[in-house]
C-alpha cells in the first residue's frame, strides 16, 4: 500500500500516515522500482492501533512503548491499566479545576452585570476583572 492507501484504510489523512513514519511506529519498505513507501497489513494495524490509543489519550510515547512490549512479545496490557488509571485520575482532576473556573466565571459574569465601566485611572486597569469577587453573591465562600 502507498501512504493514501494506508491513510484511507485507517480512516486518517496522508500526513498523518508520514508522522507516524517519521516517528518509527510505522516500518514501510521501499519499492526498487519506484523508492515509494510501501506500507502493508501490519503497518494498517499498528496505526489502527495508534489512532485508537489516541483516541483514548495515550501519549506518542506511551503508544511506542506499548508498541515495543508488544513487538517483543510481551503483554502491554499491565502497563496499560497503570497508565490508563494514571490517566484517568489526572482527568479526574482537570475536570473538577475546570468545573470551579466555571463557577468562577459564572458569578463573575454575574457581578459584571451590576458594575459600571470605568476607564483605566492609574489605580485600575479593568475593574471587573479586579473587583468581581468583591462584588459576587457568594463573597467570603473559598472556590
Amino acid at each position: 500500500m502507498k501512504v493514501k492507501e494506508l491513510a484511507m484504510g485507517a480512516e486518517v489523512n496522508p500526513d498523518t500516515v508520514r508522522f507516524y513514519t517519521r516517528e518509527g511506529l510505522l516500518k514501510p519498505t521501499r519499492n526498487p522500482d519506484n523508492n515509494y513507501q510501501q506500507y502493508d497489513a501490519e503497518d494498517l494495524r499498528r496505526l489502527r492501533f495508534a489512532r485508537k490509543a489516541r483516541q483514548l489519550g495515550f501519549s506518542l510515547p506511551e503508544i511506542r512503548q506499548i508498541l515495543e512490549q508488544a513487538d517483543d512479545h510481551h503483554s502491554p496490557c499491565p502497563m496499560v491499566r497503570d497508565v490508563f488509571q494514571q490517566r484517568l485520575t489526572e482527568v479526574e482532576r482537570e475536570i473538577a479545576e475546570l468545573q470551579q473556573l466555571r463557577k468562577r466565571m459564572t458569578a463573575a459574569l454575574s457581578a459584571w452585570q451590576a458594575m459600571p465601566d470605568g476607564s483605566p485611572d492609574g489605580h485600575t486597569i479593568c475593574r471587573l476583572i479586579e473587583h468581581w469577587d468583591e462584588a459576587a453573591p457568594d463573597k467570603g465562600k473559598k472556590e
